[in-house]
């Protein structure tokens, strides 16, 4: 064998993902964030809604405030402020910056740790609720005092989005498996209790040499439903709440990235949708 090759396959060995080498946020940001997608979307709801496009956002339970630092870098006018009560994913936020932004990008992005329900920050066209992590809120008075936070929040015009996801495999305690490149994602629904409407998830990563990251997230939550969420926004202030759901690609039968206002939505075994709230 030349020496050409042997190097050539040990590159390639030494590439391959484990679970020793392997950093759980950054598996996170690649599997599940889509930063450029949900910074369209803010700015198709506000074309829609406002006529103008949005400048200051505030990313709430931000983690790694991926979709902040994207949404500073789309416009020189844009501002964001990502709040996370989690020291150390903060910490790693700020670590990776100086490699995600420039010198005058970083000064118009703030990270703040702090309980979404108490912090106080200057008046933000949008708030973000993103990866349905509000839903570590499980009584209808913790999460109406949260929509009431962010309702103090928004200026004059603003718009409050989030997402929830639902649909009959919800309630199921199964895992969903997903091939991401370098290693398979694991969705672990791994339990759900009807009485309180409670559910524990865990997310997993799977490597090539078989190794695993066990339970690297867990999600203690209560699984909320789209009229619970529209009755607790209008409790909080709210005056318009909105359903965003998402097309279905005709040849594929999967979701076309499309979200579009609704009253009806389809009752499929699985779905993820927008709210978007405003006076």
């Amino acid at each position: 064998m030349s020496r050409k090759h042997t190097i050539t396959r040990t590159r390639k060995r030494r590439s391959r993902r484990t679970a020793a080498a392997s950093d759980k946020h950054e598996l996170y940001e690649l599997s599940v964030q889509e930063p450029e997608a949900e910074c369209d979307f803010i700015d198709q709801v506000w074309k829609e809604r406002r006529r103008r496009l949005a400048r200051h956002i505030r990313e709430d339970f931000c983690g790694t405030a991926l979709t902040a630092v994207e949404w500073v870098k789309r416009r020189k006018t844009n501002t964001a402020i990502g709040v996370d009560i989690d020291a150390s994913v903060l910490a790693w936020a700020k670590a990776k910056l100086p490699e995600r932004l420039d010198n005058e990008q970083r000064r118009r992005l703030t990270l703040r740790r702090a309980d979404v329900r108490r912090v106080r920050t200057p008046a933000v066209d949008c708030v973000l609720a993103m990866n349905f992590s509000y839903f570590i809120f499980k009584t209808r008075d913790e999460m109406r005092r949260y929509f009431r936070r962010v309702h103090l929040a928004l200026a004059k015009d603003g718009l409050f989005l989030l997402d929830a996801y639902g649909g009959s495999d919800a309630f199921l305690e199964i895992q969903e498996k997903r091939r991401v490149k370098g290693f398979t994602y694991i969705w672990d629904q791994s339990l759900y209790n009807p009485v309180t409407g409670e559910a524990i998830n865990y997310i997993h990563f799977r490597f090539p040499d078989e190794t695993e990251l066990r339970k690297a997230f867990t999600y203690d939550w209560r699984l909320w439903t789209l009229p619970e969420l529209r009755e607790l926004l209008t409790e909080a202030g709210f005056a318009k709440v909105t359903v965003y759901w998402e097309g279905t690609d005709e040849e594929t039968g999967e979701g076309d990235d499309e979200f579009r206002p609704t009253t009806r939505g389809e009752a499929c075994p699985g779905w993820i949708a927008y709210l978007v709230a405003q006076e």
